[in-house]
C-alpha cells in the first residue's frame, strides 16, 4: 500500500481481491491503471506483463496523485487517457476518478 497525502493506493490481485487488508469500504474506489512502453517497469513486477494494474484508491485520488507515489518522472508522463479521453497537463491535479476508471499513460515516442 503507498500514501501520498490523504490518497491510498492499494494493488488488487488477478482476482479483484484488495492485497492487503484494510482497504475497501465508504471513500474507496477501484481504478486500473495502465501504464506502456518504458513506463511498465514503474509497475510493481506482478503487473507488469499486463502492463496494468487494477487498484482501490481514496475517492478523492486526482491523477497527479497517483502518478507521483510511482516515481515516473513527469517528463515521461507524456500522453494520459482516461477512460480513451485525452486529459491535457492543466487537468492532471484535479481530475478525479469515478468506480471502475481505467487511466493509459504513455511516454513520449518518436516514430513515423
Amino acid at each position: 500500500m503507498r500514501r501520498e497525502g490523504a490518497v491510498v493506493m492499494q494493488p488488487v490481485s488477478a482476482d479483484g481481491a484488495v492485497a492487503s487488508p484494510g482497504v475497501g469500504g465508504a471513500g474507496k474506489i477501484r481504478v486500473t491503471l495502465k501504464l506502456y512502453a518504458s513506463l511498465t517497469p514503474y509497475l510493481p513486477e506482478a503487473f507488469r506483463k499486463a502492463h496494468a494494474m487494477p487498484m482501490v484508491v481514496d475517492a478523492e485520488a486526482t491523477i497527479a496523485s497517483i502518478v507521483a507515489p510511482l516515481g515516473m518522472p513527469p517528463a515521461l508522463v507524456k500522453l494520459v487517457v482516461l477512460n480513451g479521453v485525452f486529459v491535457p497537463p492543466g487537468e492532471r491535479a484535479v481530475r478525479r476518478f469515478a468506480d471502475g476508471d481505467v487511466l493509459a499513460i504513455w511516454p513520449p515516442v518518436a516514430g513515423g
